[in-house]
Order: C-alpha cells, then sequence, then structure tokens
C-alpha cells in the first residue's frame, strides 16, 4: 500500500504525539478545573463572610432599610460567577435578592428549595456551590445570606482561556517534535533505502557479483552484510549450476551420439537407422517408389572371436567398418546392427542389378585377408537384398526379408548374396511353425521312431539304427533332415534326444524277441547339444534302469564333427557309456577334419563309412582307395566297420570283399516303424538281389 515505510512511521509519530498532546491536554484540564473548583470555594467563602459582615454593620445602624441592604447586594452583580444572593431574616424570610437575568433552571435544579435545608458553610451541589452564611453572632443572629455560584460557567470560562492559550504551545511543539522524528527516520531509513536500490540492481542486472558498500554495526549492516553473504552463495552457485549445465549438455551429446551412433566404429546404430529406415519408407510409399536393402553378417567371425578373443574382433569390425565404406557413396546409409550384423541402404540406384552389383564388390572387397597383429584373417560375407515393395513398406518385415536371404546365403556355403523372394517367407514360416511346435510334439506323441536294419557279410540282421519322424498334425510326416537342426537351434534336441531313448528302451523287448542274434543292437543318434549336456549320462542310467535294459543292447553313434567339436567332454562321456557296456559308433568317418590325429584317443567301437564314398564306388577310383584306406585303417585299430548307403550288390560285393563288417542302406530296407520291422525275415541272400 505505501511505497516507503517514511509514510506508516510518520503517521504513526504523528498519531503518537497527537494522543500525547491531547492527554496532556486532558490533564491539565482536569488539573485546572480542580484548581479553579479550589479558588472559587475559597472565593465563594470569602464573599458570604465578607457580605455577611457587610450586612451586619448595616442592619446594626439602619435595622430595617432595605436600600441599603440592596446597595449591598449590587455589588455582586459584577461577579460574573454568582448566579444569585438572598438576604433572610431569622425566620427565613427574603429580605433583599439579587439574581443573573440568564439563570438556567437546570443549574439549580439539584439545590434544596428551603434555604434552612442549607447547611452552613460552601455546599457543591451539581454544577453549583452554594454559600450559606450566618449575619452576626451565633448567640445573636440577624439573619442568613445564601449566595449560589456557578461553577461549571466558572470551569466552561477558565478551560476556554486556557485551551487559547496552550493549543498554539502545543501545536508548536507537536510540529516540531513530528519534524525532529521524521527527519530522525529519514536519516535511520536512508541506509535502507540505498540497500532497497542495490537488491534492484541486483535484481534487474542478474550480475551477482555486485556487493552492498553499506558499513554499520546496527541491523541495517548485518542485513547489508548478510545480503552481500547471500550474494556469494549465489555466485558460487551459479558457477556450479554453469559447470552442472555444462556437464548435462556434455553428457547429453553424449548420450545422443551413443543412442545413434556404434561407439566402436562409429556408424549409425540400429534405432538410428531404424529411424530413418521408417521415414524412408514412408516417403517412397508416397511416391510409389522402391527401396533396396543389403543385410551383411561375418562368416567365421564367431570363430575369430572364440579363439583370438573379443579385442581382436573389435578390431576386425573396425577394418571391416572402414573397408566397406570405402565402396559406398555419399549418399548411402551403412550402419552396424550389433554384434557382427551390418546394413546397407542405398541412396540413389535401387534397381536388383545395381544392388546385386554392390553385393558382389562388398564380397570381392573380402577376399583380401585382415593383418592385424602379425595374423592374417580371412573374414567372408554372407549377404542378403530385399526390396521394399515385397514388404509392403512395413519396416519389420522388410528387415525380417533381409535378414531370411541373409541366411540362406549362408545355407548355401557362405560368401554369397541372395536375393529375397517371397517363398522364402512361407519356408521362415514353417521353421517357425515346427520350432514352435517341438514341445508340444514330444508332449503329444507325435514323433516316431523308424528302424533300418543293418546286415553282416552273411546276410543276418544283426542290429538297426534308430531314427526319428515326425508325424505332424499339419505338415505330415517331417524328415529330421528338417527339424533336427531347428531343435538344435532352439536348444530342444536333448529333449528328442531324451524321447528317442525311452522309446527305443519301450521296443527293446519287442525286438530282441523278434531277432535271432542274442547281439542285437539298436543305434540311437546323440548330436554335439547332447554331448555337452551334464545330465544325459544319468538320464540314459536311469532309463535303462526303470526299463530293465542291457547296455549291450544299445550302440550310441555321433558324428565325427561332433566328436571332435567337444573333445574333451565327448571322450569323457564315452567312457562312462563304454564301461556301461554300451557300443560306441563313430559316424560320417572321413567328411570331417583332423580325424586320424584323435583316432588314437578316442573312445570308440566301429568306424562308419559315409554314403558319400559308397555311393561313388562304381564311379570314383579314389572313392574306392579311400573307402579300402578306411576299412584297412579301422582293422588295424581293431575297430568293426559299417558302411552306409548301400543300393545294390556291387556294392555290398566290394565292402565284403575289402573287409567290411556289417552294411545298411535301402537295398535291404528303408527306415520303418516297429510293426513292420518284425515282419521282416532274420537274413537276406545274395539270390535276392541277383
Amino acid at each position: 500500500m505505501f511505497k516507503t515505510l517514511k509514510v506508516p512511521i510518520g503517521v504513526v509519530i504523528a498519531l503518537s504525539m497527537s494522543v500525547l498532546a491531547i492527554s496532556v491536554a486532558v490533564v491539565t484540564k482536569v488539573e485546572h478545573n480542580n484548581a479553579i473548583e479550589d479558588i472559587l470555594l475559597k472565593n465563594t467563602s470569602a464573599l458570604s463572610d465578607e457580605l455577611a459582615r457587610q450586612l451586619a454593620v448595616v442592619m446594626e445602624q439602619s435595622p430595617g432599610n432595605k436600600t441599603l441592604h440592596n446597595k449591598v447586594f449590587q455589588s455582586l452583580r459584577g461577579n460574573p460567577n454568582v448566579l444569585s444572593a438572598t438576604f433572610y431574616d431569622n425566620n427565613y424570610r427574603v429580605l433583599s435578592s439579587v439574581e443573573q437575568s440568564n439563570i438556567k433552571p437546570e443549574v439549580l435544579s439539584d439545590i434544596p428549595n428551603k434555604p434552612q435545608s442549607i447547611p452552613f458553610g460552601v455546599t457543591r451541589y451539581g454544577s453549583a456551590m452554594v454559600a450559606h452564611q450566618l449575619i452576626g453572632s451565633s448567640l445573636y443572629p440577624l439573619g442568613h445570606v445564601v449566595i449560589y455560584v456557578d461553577v461549571d460557567g466558572a470551569l466552561t470560562q477558565g478551560s476556554k482561556k486556557t485551551l487559547f492559550n496552550q493549543v498554539p504551545v502545543i501545536m508548536v511543539v507537536w510540529i516540531l517534535c513530528v519534524a525532529i522524528c521524521m527527519l530522525c527516520i529519514h536519516l535511520l531509513i536512508t541506509p535502507l533505502t540505498t540497500l532497497k536500490k542495490f537488491t534492484q540492481s541486483v535484481f534487474e542486472s542478474k550480475d551477482y557479483s555486485l556487493r552492498s558498500s553499506i558499513v554499520s554495526g546496527n541491523e541495517i549492516g548485518r542485513l547489508s552484510n548478510n545480503i552481500n553473504s547471500l550474494l556469494d552463495t549465489i555466485e558460487v552457485e551459479l558457477l556450479i549450476n554453469f559447470e552442472q549445465k555444462q556437464t548435462l549438455v556434455d553428457q547429453q551429446e553424449t548420450m545422443a551420439r551413443l543412442a545413434n551412433f556404434d561407439s566402436l566404429t562409429g556408424l549409425p546404430n540400429r534405432q538410428f537407422v531404424l529411424d530413418n529406415l521408417r521415414l524412408e519408407l514412408a516417403r517412397a510409399k508416397r511416391n510409389d517408389e522402391d527401396i533396396m536393402l543389403l543385410f551383411f553378417d561375418l562368416d567365421g567371425f564367431k570363430g575369430i572371436n572364440d579363439s583370438l578373443g573379443h579385442e581382436t574382433g573389435d578390431l576386425i569390425l573396425i577394418e571391416v567398418a572402414d573397408r566397406v565404406q570405402q565402396l559406398l557413396r555419399d549418399g548411402d546409409l551403412f550402419a552396424r546392427l550389433g554384434g557382427d550384423e551390418f546394413l546397407v541402404l542405398p541412396d540413389r540406384d535401387v534397381s536388383t542389378a545395381a544392388a546385386e552389383s554392390l553385393a558382389t564388390r562388398l564380397i570381392t572387397a573380402f577376399d583380401e585377408p585382415f593383418e592385424l597383429r602379425g595374423l592374417s584373417l580371412t573374414v567372408g560375407l554372407s549377404v542378403g537384398i530385399a526390396n521394399a515393395t515385397d514388404a509392403n513398406y512395413d519396416l519389420s518385415e522388410l528387415m525380417s526379408n533381409a535378414d531370411l536371404a541373409m541366411y540362406r546365403s549362408k545355407a548355401r556355403g557362405r560368401g554369397s548374396f541372395t536375393l529375397f523372394t517371397p517363398d522364402m517367407v512361407e519356408s521362415h514360416k514353417r521353421k517357425l511353425h515346427l520350432a514352435n511346435g517341438i514341445e508340444s510334439g514330444i508332449n503329444n506323441d507325435e514323433f516316431v521312431v523308424h528302424y533300418q536294419v543293418k546286415v553282416n557279410n552273411n546276410g543276418y540282421i544283426i542290429g538297426a539304427e534308430a531314427l526319428i519322424r515326425w508325424q505332424h498334425p499339419e505338415f505330415g510326416l517331417v524328415m529330421p533332415n528338417e527339424f533336427i537342426p531347428i531343435a538344435e537351434q532352439g536348444g530342444k534336441i536333448t529333449a528328442i534326444t531324451q524321447w528317442v531313448i525311452q522309446r527305443v528302451c519301450l521296443d527293446i523287448p519287442t525286438i530282441k524277441h523278434w531277432a535271432s542274434s542274442s547281439t542285437f543292437r539298436v543305434s540311437i543318434n546323440l548330436s554335439g547339444h547332447d554331448l555337452r549336456n551334464a545330465h544325459l549320462f544319468d538320464f540314459i542310467y536311469n532309463t535303462f534302469s526303470v526299463n530293465g535294459i542291457n547296455p549291450e543292447n544299445i550302440e550310441f553313434e555321433v558324428t565325427e564333427s561332433a566328436y571332435l567339436e567337444n573333445f574333451a567332454l565327448s571322450n569323457k562321456f564315452f567312457r562312462r557309456i563304454g564301461n556301461m557296456g554300451c557300443a560306441i559308433a563313430l559316424d560320417d568317418f572321413g567328411t570331417g577334419y583332423s580325424s586320424l590325429s584323435y583316432l588314437t584317443q578316442i573312445n570308440i567301437d566301429t568306424l562308419k563309412v559315409d554314403r558319400q564314398f559308397v555311393t561313388e564306388i562304381q564311379t570314383s577310383e579314389r572313392s574306392r582307395l579311400v573307402t579300402g584306406a578306411i576299412i584297412d585303417l579301422a582293422k588295424r585299430l581293431s575297430l568293426s566297420v559299417c558302411a552306409e548307403g548301400i543300393e545294390n550288390l556291387e556294392q555290398w560285393d566290394y565292402l565284403k570283399l575289402h573287409g567290411c563288417d556289417s552294411v545298411q542302406g535301402f537295398m535291404f530296407s528303408k527306415p520303418i516303424p516297429l510293426d513292420q520291422l518284425l515282419t521282416l525275415k532274420a537274413q537276406y541272400s545274395v539270390e535276392e538281389f541277383s
């Protein structure tokens, strides 16, 4: 309400001084009235005494002379305070009287009507004072005199005079005091005003380096010091806030860079490229254009990471990024999606021929090995190509199509590119359907075991290989070469293996009853994943125990590559299996690598010659020589030999001639269900195949 403290303080001082002046005036008036009453009392008493004395003299000298009486009373008319005066005789009869002309009746209203009721002396009645005096002596009284005096009139007249005399003095003193107080207030508030201007200047300029110059020991000085201290704190906090803000800005830039760019290669990352692809797809759809997408990853990169360490792998990724960027144009988008997966989005030419040409250049660029830390490392590419129109401009579908095409390149042998076609989606959907149905297939007993017999050189059936099939409710009979890789990728192969073992254990009693040979063995295939399962041996042991299976009737087969991939685990597992009484066969021998160096260390009973060599016995001299060498090697190592893939008598004769112990193939029987196996005769003769 008030812009300055001077106004309310001045008003308070003025009101205070006014109250003080009024209080002084009231007190003075009260004291003055008391003094006037005392004087009036004394004067009235003296006046009544004098009047009684004069009347006594007149009555002694001239009794009954009313003129003299009246003359004595006339002297009272000059007294403004006397209302009236009456001379009575001893019987209170009026002898003479005098009164003012302007007597107010209410002044005498409190005085008794009868003078004899008025006591001697001076008595106060309300606003009047009455003096009753005896004339003469009390022994010889001559009469009575009663004088009525106006007290309020005397007081009012005295107050007016006093007021007229005091008001100028009071006003002068009041004004002087107020002026002195305002001057003192001004002197006291001036530093506060200066401090207010200073704080206003700081507020308007936002310059917190300013400091107040007021130096004083009073509250204003301490307030100034506190404001300076507060400004010091604000300045320090502002500096800290500025540094923190700068840190946050730097961190925000770093986070934006990390959010959109790969920290290792500096390439745009998955999130960045997906955001851009989404915009590009929307633009292409509006303009009825197409977009080509190349998706690739590195062949053999996992082996480099595992064998040489992730640091070497990171260096490879950096070199890959540099090498690819040299092949691209300025507008092409090149990004790392994660791991060893990369994406290229050509900017202008989106024709199939241009995409295939770019893919060829990318693959060729990696023919030259990487020279890192004294090592020469060769890394190939598998490229998948997809376009937006095939994906209906859907980002997720476009990425999926490119990924499918890339994995098709890997399946074709790597170091190649594949252009996406719609049939790949159906194939992928079938794989997904199979992958998602494996668990329910096991629970619903959709899998079946077919048996393919093994025959010795005399034509007797000495065993059978258990081969799983999937009687799928939608796709019909699905072969293992389709769903086994899917199960291995999904980590469900061990569940399938356990199901096969349980199924074979249930079938063994029936098969033994049918088989003529007491050494009849059923072969069960194990994968590399099974060999890494630490609980598989316990499962086999418990299953055999529950079903009363003789381990000598079971043979476990494992491929050469699976055995050597997990050599230590495989040796430990098969040593325990062998000690239990089961036979062990090494399948697909000759198709792996470094097999000969491990033959002296692995624990096996049988070598199985791969069907690749058997099929070419009649047409390839090299295949015949390799097959003979494998059989001879096995014999020297005291191993039995089984050849698979026998389809005619000439192949069987050749293998028997070179010492092969047993064979299996379509010549004798395809894999068949158990009920059909039981219908076969126990021996085949040469004449049947002539």
